[in-house]
């Protein structure tokens, strides 16, 4: 190949001998550099997808090579420029790979600092404009590969919530798409368009815009701050389990998605990272650092984010975090997906008699209808039921289930004496806010933005920054005061103690009560199904239905002025 760049570059510049060896051998290290990197970047597809240490060192020689490649073009520009024919989109080519590779270790170690990586590698394409000569070529794919970058982009600025960047990107990208249509008539018109149509809706997903007095809008972060979780102060006895692992599942029907990530998977997964810090200070590359340069603080909780998994593929990556799960540390379980309820009439009540969550099938779901109308007695295969947990609870389990038959979940039963709670939305939703579900869930909304959550249900729509930070103010004493409640409540289930001493599980605990504490107050919640439940049962006046508690959302209510959405006779105690 190197042969064969060099006769083609040269062709037109005289006789192969005029060139001087060292710009020779400049061109043959660039052609050895280049080809040597395609061959690692596509050896990762080959990589497993689930366990955490095979693909380090694999991926730090990839990193090794392109850092090389970089730097040996920067150093080189002007010989491979005369002697190679350099394109600029070339170039650019090389920056998009560093920038998947800083984008998939973050999705393989969780670290939010490479997604920072990721974002200045794809900003600097566009900012020195690399693809601008692309459309002047008459090569469709060189285009298509424009516009997988643009793509890539906005999958790395939603995850940054650097949404003034996703606007112009999109509309960017919509000139290109047209551009692109327009000149080559091509098949792939309706899926490019279905990708700008996604963006869009992603975008709008959240249901209450926080307005600067200029009224931009505030874009707010809900991942971990210094100050999201409430502390743990003197006599609260708690745990001592870490978070270690989370599988983020997604199989709703019809939700708001981008790439691969529902909205739903998208806010839980913020749930449970801390705000990015700046790598550059830290480290030169991922894998590289020496244990002295390690940050000072705790890592993010590793996490694999499955979207539609069939069962098996959910029951292998759920195998690999239970056998890789560290000493004294939790599993963390979300499912958001679409319930599963039993076809037939069961006499018993055991863990498969419930239904459960849709996993997704492979094949024609017709021929698996054609089974049960035979024979009622079957249960149903595609489906995640509750007994299907029961091995994994030998470990610390947290689940969470946001689904219409999220209570099947509640007739769980810890056999191994472990720690296991289990969370679940509500079944079903008053009528005024059902229409919502497309944009993702009120319940999960809750556990990442519950102030946005609450100002929802109070059918707000948006709100000044400064009466927001305010809010904020009271919502962090609100949630000092649940921590207070749980850690002094005489008859709540050990299990619920034993992960409060986790950053993350404490705060998805606590806003779990202030979900549930809400909606039992609010006037148009009225069924039973309407409230979220536990497995094991908190005990509600000491929690969900506590006086002190209820005061406090009253009050909040009334700094928002919506008072009058919530009951009232729930406080004869005052």
């Amino acid at each position: 190949r190197t042969e064969f760049a060099l006769k083609e570059t040269m062709s037109s510049g005289g006789a192969e001998d005029d060139i001087p060896q060292a710009e020779r051998k400049t061109v043959t290290d660039f052609c050895y550099l280049l080809d040597k990197s395609k061959q690692l970047f596509n050896g990762l597809r080959d990589l497993p997808q689930y366990g955490q240490k095979q693909w380090q060192s694999y991926f730090g020689r990839t990193f090794d090579v392109y850092t090389k490649l970089w730097k040996f073009q920067q150093q080189h520009r002007q010989v491979l420029d005369n002697r190679y024919g350099l394109k600029r989109w070339q170039i650019g080519e090389i920056a998009s790979k560093i920038g998947q590779l800083y984008y998939h270790y973050y999705l393989r170690t969780s670290e939010t600092s490479y997604l920072n990586e990721a974002f200045s590698f794809y900003s600097a394409i566009r900012q020195r404009s690399y693809y601008s000569q692309v459309n002047k070529e008459d090569r469709p794919e060189l285009v298509v590969k424009k516009l997988r970058y643009y793509a890539r982009f906005i999958v790395v600025c939603l995850l940054l919530n650097k949404m003034d960047v996703v606007k112009d990107l999109v509309k960017e990208l919509s000139d290109e798409i047209e551009d692109y249509t327009h000149r080559f008539n091509t098949e792939d018109q309706v899926e490019w368009n279905l990708v700008l149509q996604e963006v869009a809706a992603f975008i709008e997903a959240d249901p209450v815009m926080v307005l600067n007095d200029d009224n931009t809008i505030v874009i707010t972060s809900n991942r971990l701050s210094e100050t999201g979780a409430p502390l743990l102060e003197q006599g609260m006895i708690v745990g001592q389990l870490a978070l270690a692992d989370a599988l983020i599942i997604g199989n709703c029907n019809n939700q708001v998605k981008f790439s691969e990530l529902t909205i739903d998977m998208f806010r839980m997964l913020q749930a449970l990272e801390r705000e990015p810090m700046n790598l550059a200070s830290q480290m030169n590359k991922p894998g590289m650092q020496e244990s002295t340069e390690k940050p000072a603080r705790r890592e993010n909780p590793h996490k694999y984010l499955l979207y539609k998994p069939t069962f098996s593929q959910l029951y292998t990556f759920l195998a690999a975090s239970f056998k890789e799960l560290p000493a004294n540390s939790v599993l963390l379980i979300y499912l958001s997906a679409t319930g599963v309820f039993p076809s037939g009439r069961s006499d018993s009540e055991g863990p498969y008699d419930f239904g459960g969550v849709l996993t997704n099938s492979n094949r024609d779901i017709i021929n698996g209808d054609a089974i049960h109308k035979r024979n009622q007695s079957y249960k149903e295969m595609h489906c995640l039921h509750p007994g299907d947990l029961y091995p994994f609870t030998r470990k610390p389990l947290f689940i969470i289930v946001d689904s219409s038959n999220s209570v099947a979940y509640k007739n769980f039963t810890n056999l191994f004496g472990q720690p296991l709670v289990c969370l679940l939305s509500p079944t079903a939703y008053p009528k005024a806010l059902q229409d919502q579900s497309q944009r993702g869930s009120l319940f999960t909304l809750f556990l990442n933005n519950p102030l946005m959550a609450f100002l929802f249900v109070s059918g707000l729509s948006s709100m000044r920054r400064g009466l927001w930070e305010k809010c904020q103010d009271y919502l962090r004493k609100i949630n000092r005061d649940i921590a207070q409640l749980l850690t002094h409540s005489r008859s709540i289930d050990q299990s619920f103690l034993q992960f409060f001493g986790d950053e993350f599980l404490r705060l998805l605990l606590t806003r779990f009560i202030f979900c549930s504490a809400t909606m039992r107050m609010h006037k148009i919640f009225r069924e039973t199904r309407n409230y979220p439940e536990s497995y094991p049962q908190l005990p509600r006046d000491e929690t969900v239905e506590n006086p002190h508690l209820q005061k406090h959302i009253l009050e909040l209510a009334s700094i928002l002025d919506v008072r009058n959405v919530f009951l009232e006779n729930t406080l004869d105690d005052y």
